[in-house]
């Protein structure tokens, strides 16, 4: 823990939306209609994988209300964050089942969808991409023909023609083939696991309208509003300054709204229809298989160590499956090569990381970033390799923890201030699940108890000009207004940016006002609300503004007491006099310009700006991964306890164990329910999430009736969170990412847990009993 004094920062201090939500007055996107007001559904995609061949609309526009119908020929052209390779709505041929096709346009939404009905799509089937193992093979059908002659908005991808690799990311580091031949023990394990959803309680929904001057109006549960300008204004030529993107409060993302899919085809409904407002939401059916998903994950772990359990050498093969369109899966490939080997320091590295095409609905950002997925194949290695050595599984990985002095996979230096402290938190989460006490018990006839732990890292991978801004005004009362574009997603970053404003002011928090509502009008530019990386950015910017705002009160207070300011200092509501604080004035007299006695004012009011941008990151090396990607790595321990029953393998998960080096923690209570839910949300995948494809491609469970989730009761009856406190010399008041984090391990432990009790290994996820009972018997035979 920290020992420095802080009046805010530090505290548990209520979030600022939480009456507002347990009152039900918070307004979605969903929620606004309003006279006039057209309605836009999607005709979709019944093949996974086919030419169109023709689209007939002749009996839609015969339906009532019917006010537009738009279809691919429109705009037959493609976007991307990434990598260009996906138009809006499909043309010549469609790449997964529920991929958009069509807009119908009418004047009330189930006009437009009973108008999506009768549209009539002849489809001439190709050959189906149904898994990464097939898409990787020679002689498998491509996906996309030629990616490499789509465009690039970012250097670091690299698809290659001819097969359906959207992208391949190296990490070339030592002698691999040198050191892996001087192993005195290697293992080498596979992993694989499926495609499945964010299941945000807000289904994805936008508005668009063009007005008569030509501006172009959105209003969208995205977390990326200033990425939506920057698409507009690639792809469909509208100036940025033209384009105003509103954002409320989100219901839950998961990084599912951090990608740009819904405003561009509501921006062609708006055009279609004259300008006029047009509103476009998912249903839940829609927004499973029609929008972007989790990706789907294969992977091979080889790694070399000595008989005493040092690691000398590691090879990571992952291959990704972002479904029809690289989106963001280009960058999880990406981010799943710079963290390839865990939070180990392993001198020689070798990976190789591709995005693979596949006929499937297209991955996107999901909580942790990619992070969840080599998690799991790195810890089951891990502890695969412990039971070869016969050594503890937690002291193989104490041996082989990452420290400062250290380089990680990409040969960043890593230092006090860009790593935390993997060993304390692994002696922390070894002490909560009491791990001493015996990692396998038998505890009664057909019944086990067991205990699993993981270890995970991740930096946050944001483009390396990624930046925030902030501006503060002052009321009369002198208090003060917080704007920036951090989107309140849940997470509670609105809260977290106002005590970093209060701290900075020597204010309290009920003086702080934060604007929860975006507008690109008014709200300075910020990259997006992804990657853990809100805190850092946005709470640097926010310092930054205050000073800026401190500099001015003091400049003002300065004519007002007749002194220097350098004499002055700012908290409790004044600007005093250091040597003797009983002298001063109180902000509300400076809060907008200084007015003398004789009725004379000066300076005026009070406006605080400041920003914050990534500072010293580099692209990677095509050939070796060489780079700078992330400004640093925030590290955890994750661990679990089950009891399973061995004859129908249903297991219950007792205790789960979060410990978090986050560097310094703003708010310790929204900082635990962030790992509380995330381990939830881990969980719950490990436990059930997947989807199921038939052999054509399309997804059977598609609604939450056969897509289990983990349900209320089914968490672990404790969930115990900590926290190490190494400060980071960059962020705000010392402190890390961690919005991403409490998901990251939790597959892996619980894997880890189960693999133990059954005493066979588990290497596929969801761990349903049934897979779990298939594992077994192959075991015993």
């Amino acid at each position: 823990m920290t020992n420095n004094v802080w009046t805010t920062v530090g505290k548990s201090e209520h979030r600022i939306d939480a009456l507002e939500k347990a009152m039900g007055r918070v307004k979605y996107v969903g929620d606004y209609s309003t006279p006039g007001l057209l309605h836009a559904k999607l005709v979709t995609s019944t093949e996974a994988h086919a030419l169109i061949k023709s689209i007939d609309t002749t009996e839609a526009w015969k339906m009532p209300g019917v006010r537009a119908i738009v279809t691919g020929d429109i705009f037959p052209y493609h976007i991307g964050p990434i990598l260009a390779d996906r138009p809006p709505l499909a043309f010549e041929k469609v790449r997964y089942f529920g991929e958009p096709v069509a807009i119908i346009v009418a004047d009330l939404e189930h006009q437009a969808k009973a108008a999506t009905q009768k549209v009539l799509i002849e489809y001439e089937a190709l050959p189906v991409v149904n898994s990464v193992q097939q898409a990787f093979q020679t002689d498998s059908p491509l996906v996309h023909e030629n990616p490499e002659q789509y465009t690039k908005l970012i250097s670091d991808v690299h698809p290659k023609n001819g097969t359906n690799i959207g992208s391949h990311i190296k990490i070339r580091k030592g002698d691999f083939d040198l050191a892996m031949a001087n192993c005195e023990e290697t293992i080498t394990a596979t992993y694989s696991f499926n495609l499945s959803d964010h299941v945000a309680l807000e289904t994805r929904s936008t508005r668009v309208e063009i007005n008569p001057v030509g501006r172009v109006v959105v209003h969208s549960c995205t977390q990326s509003p200033y990425t939506i300008k920057k698409v507009l204004n690639q792809f469909f030529n509208v100036p940025v300054g033209n384009i105003v993107v509103h954002v409320p409060m989100v219901g839950g993302a998961f990084g599912g709204k951090g990608t740009v899919q819904l405003e561009p085809l509501a921006y062609l409904a708006s055009k279609a229809v004259g300008g006029k407002l047009v509103k476009l939401e998912m249903s839940r059916e829609e927004d499973m298989i029609t929008s972007p998903c989790r990706i789907g994950f294969d992977a091979t772990v080889e790694l070399g160590a000595t008989r005493e359990g040092r690691l000398i050498a590691g090879k990571y093969t992952y291959l990704i499956d972002g479904g029809a369109y690289t989106d963001q899966a280009a960058g999880i490939t990406r981010a799943a090569a710079i963290d390839c080997t865990g939070p180990y320091n392993i001198p020689n590295v070798w990976c190789d990381s591709y995005c693979v095409y596949t006929n499937h609905p297209f991955g996107t950002s999901f909580r942790g970033y990619g992070h969840p997925e080599l998690t799991f194949a790195v810890e089951r290695t891990m502890d695969q390799l412990a039971q070869q050595l016969n050594i503890d599984p937690v002291k193989l990985r104490k041996i082989n923890a990452i420290k400062p002095g250290n380089t990680t996979p990409t040969q960043t230096r890593l230092t006090a201030n860009n790593i935390g402290d993997v060993d304390k938190c692994i002696m922390r989460a070894k002490e909560l699940i009491k791990w001493d006490e015996g990692q396998r018990v038998e505890v009664g006839k057909n019944k086990v108890r067991a205990k699993g732990l993981s270890l995970f890292w991740k930096t946050s991978t944001t483009a390396t000009n990624a930046q925030a801004g902030a501006i503060l005004t002052f009321e009369a009362d002198g208090s003060v207004n917080l704007n920036c574009a951090a989107i309140e997603l849940g997470q509670g970053t609105k809260t977290i940016l106002g005590q970093i404003a209060a701290e900075k002011l020597g204010m309290e928090m009920k003086d702080i006002h934060v604007t929860m509502e975006i507008n690109t009008q008014y709200d300075p530019h910020q990259w997006r609300t992804v990657a853990s990386s809100t805190t850092f950015l946005a709470g640097r910017a926010v310092i930054s503004a205050a000073e800026n705002a401190i500099k001015q009160l003091k400049k003002t207070a300065a004519i007002a007491l007749q002194c220097s300011e350098e004499d002055l200092a700012v908290g409790g509501g004044r600007v005093f006099l250091k040597p003797d604080p009983t002298f001063g004035i109180e902000i509300k007299k400076l809060a907008l310009g200084y007015k003398f006695p004789s009725g004379h004012s000066v300076e005026g009011q009070i406006v605080g700006v400041g920003k914050h941008i990534q500072r010293h990151l580099t692209p990677m090396d095509k050939k070796t991964g060489f780079g700078k990607p992330g400004p640093w790595w925030s590290v955890g321990v994750q661990a679990v306890e089950v009891e399973i029953d061995t004859r129908d393998f249903t297991y219950q998960i007792l205790t789960g164990v979060t410990v978090l080096d986050g560097g310094t923690i703003i708010n310790p209570a929204t900082a635990s329910q962030q790992m509380r839910g995330g381990m939830y949300m881990g969980l719950s995948y490990a436990t059930s999430e997947k989807f199921v494809f038939n052999d054509k491609g399309i997804v059977q469970n598609a609604n939450l009736r056969n897509y289990p989730i983990l349900r209320y009761g089914e968490q672990p009856a404790q969930y115990l969170v900590d926290f190490i406190e190494s400060p980071s010399i960059d962020g705000p008041y010392g402190a890390r990412g961690i919005g991403e984090y409490g998901v990251i391990g939790s597959p892996a432990c619980l894997a880890n847990s189960l693999s133990i009790a059954i005493e066979a290994e588990l290497t596929q996820l969801p761990l349903t009993p049934e897979y779990i009972w298939k594992t077994k018997k192959v075991k015993n035979q």
